[in-house]
């Protein structure tokens, strides 16, 4: 049995735990859901589908950012991506799977979504479009449409990529390269839609124009993150070991540098408009989470999330060992969770942050679902694609150690 098959077996066996445990986490939810239901001024299922929404916002960023990434790599042809395709394909693979988790926000939505009650918006000039545009009917034809796209964009792109390793014709690249940049513009309008209808409406009050590009990055952020942990695991493992070059890995440290610097311009480029502003309507969410406890969390995401990942990826050293560049990933992942945790809970409760179980329980179960999905995905195709004409030298390699 050569490392190959070594790590595919393994990934079977990691398969069937995270799946074991994904199933556990959801019901242990679900059971803390019905013991508070029955708690005298306990929350109840409305605790779980906050605790669930949150969880959500997080898990669905990685394929979503996979998908982000994939195109980008099209875009660019660029090395940096070659040894992270398949785990970008992998990862949009499960978009599909993040569309059926989405049911229980959509079953409960009437306990999750304040503009779901008649009167919390107010009826003046200036929240016209708001009822308008935040009815039921809507919200859910919405959610169809985005994730109809978002799997259309994941089926064709791993449909050819599929297909130029099976008959190694060169028009499949082309098809991919040419999907790759419309299909880019195309999911940022749509996941800035998504942002929207599934974030921002949990406060309806509150609106930003920038809101919609802060995830953008957070989404492409999380999956580049999150692809280069699974990278390293796979690092001794071949292909991988034999066919991608250290340095290679400086292009990757270099551009999870550029999202992180992205991610603290696009935040604090939306603090400064509001608080230049000072308007009534758009100051009330930064109060809420840039002062008090909520203020702990800021400072933690201000200083862990931009200045320890700033500096430590400019020293190359970090960034040419996928060891220490993987632990950086692993930070900035943390991280993102906690950056959502601060996007999303505050609208649940503004004086500060309250940790409940259910939260911990929910992605614990809804991760460890999705993680055991990708699993599945990741082992289907060889671990670096075939006859890619842009990588040659290491697709040549490949070709000959798949053959074998």
């Amino acid at each position: 049995m050569n490392s190959s098959d070594t790590a595919r077996l393994q990934m079977d066996r990691a398969r069937v735990r995270a799946l074991a445990a994904g199933a556990i986490g959801i019901f242990i939810a679900l059971i803390l859901g019905v013991i508070g239901a029955h708690r005298a001024g306990g929350l109840g299922w409305q605790q779980f589908l906050r605790s669930y929404v949150f969880a959500y916002a997080f898990w669905v960023s990685i394929p979503l950012g996979c998908l982000a990434m994939l195109m980008l790599h099209h875009c660019t042809s660029g090395w940096w991506g070659f040894p992270l395709r398949r785990i970008f394909e992998a990862g949009s693979r499960t978009i599909w799977f993040t569309a059926i988790l989405f049911i229980p926000i959509l079953i409960g939505m009437s306990k999750i979504y304040p503009w779901m009650q008649p009167g919390d918006i107010p009826d003046d000039p200036v929240n016209h479009f708001k009822k308008i545009y935040l009815q039921p009917g809507g919200f859910i034809v919405r959610t169809v449409i985005y994730f109809a796209v978002w799997i259309l964009l994941a089926y064709f792109l791993n449909k050819w990529s599929a297909e130029q390793d099976r008959t190694g014709d060169p028009i499949f690249k082309d098809r991919m390269v040419s999907l790759a940049a419309p299909g880019l513009v195309l999911w940022s309008l749509i996941l800035t839609g998504a942002s929207i209808d599934w974030v921002l409406s949990l406060e309806p009050r509150w609106f930003s124009t920038i809101y919609g590009m802060i995830f953008i990055v957070v989404e492409c952020l999380a999956g580049l993150t999150f692809a280069i942990v699974v990278l390293a695991k796979l690092w001794e493992y071949e292909p991988l070991k034999d066919s991608v070059e250290p340095k290679r890995l400086i292009d990757l440290g270099s551009l999870m540098l550029t999202f992180t610097i992205l991610w603290a311009y696009v935040s604090f480029s939306q603090f400064l408009i509001i608080w230049s502003g000072n308007l009534k309507n758009e100051i009330p969410w930064y109060m809420a989470r840039a002062f008090g406890s909520w203020a702990v969390i800021a400072v933690i995401l201000i200083i862990f999330h931009f200045f320890v990942p700033f500096f430590l990826l400019l020293q190359r050293k970090i960034k040419r060992r996928v060891r220490t560049l993987s632990m950086v990933a692993g930070i900035l992942l943390v991280l993102t969770l906690i950056d959502v945790y601060w996007l999303v809970v505050p609208a649940y409760e503004p004086s500060g942050p309250r940790l409940h179980l259910t939260d911990i329980f929910a992605v614990i179960g809804i991760g460890r679902l999705w993680f055991g999905m990708f699993l599945g995905e990741l082992k289907k195709l060889p671990l670096l694609p075939l006859h890619d004409p842009r990588f040659e030298g290491a697709s040549a390699l490949m070709e000959h150690q798949h053959g074998d």
